[in-house]
């Protein structure tokens, strides 16, 4: 599971990818069909619209741990969620997001190149350092697209499918678009759109991970060895 902590713009809550079931298909068996949009809302419990899987796309074994700046992909779980590809592609006139026009990321059902995503840190100063060490899980990352170098990034200020001043609300309440584009500040660090944690399970069977960031280096440094690392593609994010 993919979650942005929040912050800027945004809410104080916890968001995460969430497939648009409103692409559903209902023939041969019901299921989300390609191409589909995304989105980010705030519910962070795992299910269908919000669990993803890593697989590898570079001919590494699976099982292996996940690394730093190493290529792969993001599908949504087999059956009703269709196996389909996280992607996104240079933005143009015709294909761009529907609010902040920027580059667009949907699903699709095969896999290419536009689906291949890396993982970096998220301090600038320090990701040559981390160059090719295994990814851990349950802390801030960047998710980078290998074709664009764009970041995955939730923009708090385009609201999708919520109607403030009627009934119609979806049962997700708000949620956010989602785009790949890189925000920097003013030091040419990514701003905390850009920020994701790539969620487990707890390993007591408690659902997922405390959100919360570690307070202090030593607290990161122990929350990283505490969670292991991130290994495709048996895991459900």
């Amino acid at each position: 599971m993919l979650v942005n902590p929040g912050g800027g713009q945004r809410e104080r809550s916890a968001v995460s990818i969430n497939a648009d079931i409103g692409s559903l298909r209902r023939t041969p068996s019901p299921g989300v069909q390609a191409p589909c949009g995304v989105s980010a809302g705030r519910g962070i419990q795992a299910c269908v619209r919000t669990a993803f899987v890593i697989t590898s796309v570079d001919g590494r074994p699976d099982g292996a741990a996940l690394h730093f700046e190493q290529p792969f992909a993001l599908k949504t779980t087999s059956g009703f969620a269709g196996g389909l590809y996280l992607m996104s592609d240079l933005q143009s006139f015709q294909k761009c997001a529907k609010k902040s026009r920027l580059q667009e990321v949907n699903l699709e059902d095969s896999g290419s190149f536009m689906s291949w995503w890396k993982i970096v840190h998220f301090d600038p100063q320090e990701r040559l350092e981390y160059e090719d060490q295994p990814v851990p899980a349950n802390v801030s990352v960047l998710i980078i697209h290998c074709k664009t170098n764009q970041a995955l990034a939730v923009l708090g200020n385009h609201v999708l499918w919520y109607f403030p001043f009627s009934f119609l609300k979806t049962a997700y309440d708000k949620e956010y678009e989602l785009t790949a584009h890189t925000f920097l500040d003013s030091h040419k660090a990514e701003q905390d759109n850009n920020h994701w944690m790539m969620c487990t399970s707890d390993s007591a069977g408690r659902g997922l991970v405390i959100l919360n960031q570690p307070e202090s280096e030593a607290d990161r440094d122990k929350l990283t060895q505490a969670n292991g690392c991130l290994n495709p593609p048996e895991h459900n994010k």
